[in-house]
């Protein structure tokens, strides 16, 4: 097998995760985050609809993580987004984090609104 070694351009890459934090291109924030391929932001939760709103246009697909055990978003949301054409994928916060970066380093135009666990 041969492994090839991923260099993300302007983009941060989730690279670790714990209790309450992310670790996102080397950094170590607290608390639910926005991440795209040109920045990273606070994100408010289900409530802000508004800054995922904001990515339509921008990104193709939003994955929401929803903490440490995958959970339904409220109905709204999830057509609020799909309304605005942006794909939403739902999942654990983990595999929205990996998923994430699979996706991220092919060069895909992908969000990450991800809660901690």
């Amino acid at each position: 097998m041969q492994l090839n070694e991923v260099t993300f351009t302007e983009a941060r890459p989730v690279d670790g995760y714990g209790p309450g934090f992310f670790r996102v291109g080397g950094e170590v924030r607290h608390g639910a985050l926005l991440i795209t391929a040109t920045g990273l932001n606070t994100w408010g939760g289900y409530g802000d609809e508004t800054s995922l709103l904001a990515l339509a246009g921008k990104v193709d697909v939003v994955f929401i993580g929803t903490g440490a055990e995958i959970a339904h978003i409220p109905a709204e949301l999830r057509n609020s987004l799909e309304g605005a054409g942006l794909g939403v994928e739902v999942m654990n916060s983990p595999a929205a984090c990996r998923t994430y970066n699979v996706l991220l380093s092919e060069g895909r135009r992908v969000a990450l609104a991800v809660l901690p666990v």
